[in-house]
């Protein structure tokens, strides 16, 4: 059976001042993002005739995002092995501001489109902010560290959607022009207080080869020793970015939700994913470790998927959100382990790579999502068909489980606290 841990420096040190930066940039961009979330479907909605058209539009905006994250992602994060995390960082955070004055300001459709092009040119942030993570933990506190960027994010929409939904309930346009000027706030905040996190002398020498996103993926399929964990990130990723791409037009078609309930319930899925990847996390690892725990958050994710789909009342889908707990502490284990077989020198084309699998998701699931919610868009409120792009998700989380289970199984894992994980485990 084949190791999956990979030799790499350990002489890190831990600092939390450098984190605290890179965490409070990540609050402001997600706060930022959060912002739009509950009102960019309905905008959508402006410049088409009828539900299908609204549905399949917002999923071809959203393919369109996708399309240009995947291109530019994975190169941005090799990009900052080579020149550093910090200027990706801030070209991350213009690019940002910028995608979201042009949305704010669109008169058609096309527009929205350019400010989709935008964005997806742009949006390095998470990647290069976990590969800014890992260079300043060590090997012991890295999933914690993970854990707290996924904090910022969750407090980030924890904020953001609640204030974009009462902005969006009284003008579309409003929470577009607020989130253009945080993300310019953001970009001043880490041009004069985030520093850079890699020395030079750790950079590898640039390749053309490592800025193909193509090829990033295709070394990231390569690895054998983490082939089934790529699956496993896979299928819990595309579930997960279906979800994002449909459910203001599902709650909307279903249980005639407007921006602001969207808001408030945005607002409890980031509440719980603060908590638990704030507070809760190294406790979680602590108890179950970083294997037990991936298992467990993934089919959590599965069974509410499976509620969400099957809801008939709009409260249900407040309670399945609060109830998710462990499915917001998988992502951290799943980037841990992962991230413990590559050296330190490049993380940040591991996290690129990894990212493209998200971008990979934001092309494939929002066309496939909105086509299957357009299609069931004229049923009634209460046909449990509506909510037939939620089956398909609980079952890609199910099938995640059994995939992970096989890996752990096969594979000797070794959680944070030493603890390994095989066949005969």
């Amino acid at each position: 059976m084949s190791s999956s841990t990979a030799p790499q420096s350990t002489t890190a040190k831990p600092d939390s001042g450098k984190l605290n930066f890179i965490l409070i940039c990540i609050f402001i961009d997600m706060l930022g993002i959060g912002l739009i979330v509950p009102v960019l479907p309905l905008l959508v909605g402006q410049f088409v005739a009828g539900r299908d058209e609204q549905a399949l539009w917002y999923g071809v905006l959203g393919s369109t995002f996708g399309v240009l994250q995947f291109l530019f992602m994975p190169a941005l994060g090799a990009l900052s092995d080579r020149v550093g995390r910090r200027p990706v960082l801030l070209y991350s955070m213009a690019g940002m501001a910028l995608n979201f004055l042009v949305t704010a300001w669109a008169p058609t459709l096309f527009w929205l489109f350019m400010g989709r092009v935008i964005g997806g040119m742009s949006s390095a942030s998470m990647s290069v902010a976990a590969a800014y993570a890992s260079d300043i933990s060590t090997r012991e506190n890295r999933a914690k560290s993970f854990g707290k960027i996924g904090a910022a994010f969750g407090l980030g929409f924890i904020c953001g959607p609640v204030l974009g939904g009462l902005l969006g309930n009284n003008n579309l346009h409003l929470p577009f022009y607020v989130a253009a000027a945080l993300g310019a706030a953001n970009l001043v905040y880490g041009y004069f207080m985030v520093p850079e996190s890699l020395a030079p002398g750790q950079r590898p020498p640039f390749s053309w080869a490592r800025l193909n996103p193509l090829a990033a993926l295709l070394r990231l399929v390569k690895r054998k020793d983490i082939r089934g964990l790529i699956i496993v990130i896979s299928l819990v990723t595309f579930s997960q970015m279906m979800l994002q791409s449909t459910w203001v037009l599902y709650t909307t078609f279903r249980f005639d939700w407007t921006p602001r309930d969207n808001g408030i319930a945005m607002f409890c899925v980031g509440l719980v994913s603060a908590v638990v990847q704030a507070g809760l996390l190294a406790v979680l690892i602590r108890r179950f470790g970083e294997v037990r725990l991936s298992l467990l958050g993934i089919s959590s994710g599965a069974f509410t998927f499976l509620g969400y789909g099957l809801a008939t009342q709009g409260w249900m889908m407040y309670a399945l959100i609060l109830c998710n707990v462990l499915s917001f502490a998988a992502g951290p284990a799943l980037q841990a382990i992962v991230s413990k077989t590559t050296p330190s020198n490049q993380q940040g084309e591991l996290m690129g790579s990894l990212q493209s699998i998200s971008s990979l998701g934001v092309i494939v699931t929002p066309l496939i999502g909105t086509a299957i919610l357009a299609k069931v868009s004229h049923l009634p409120a209460g046909d449990w068909r509506l909510g037939s792009h939620f089956l398909l998700c609980a079952a890609m989380q199910a099938l995640a489980v059994l995939v992970a289970w096989h890996y752990f199984r096969t594979h000797h894992v070794h959680d944070s606290h030493g603890e390994s994980h095989s066949a005969n485990a």
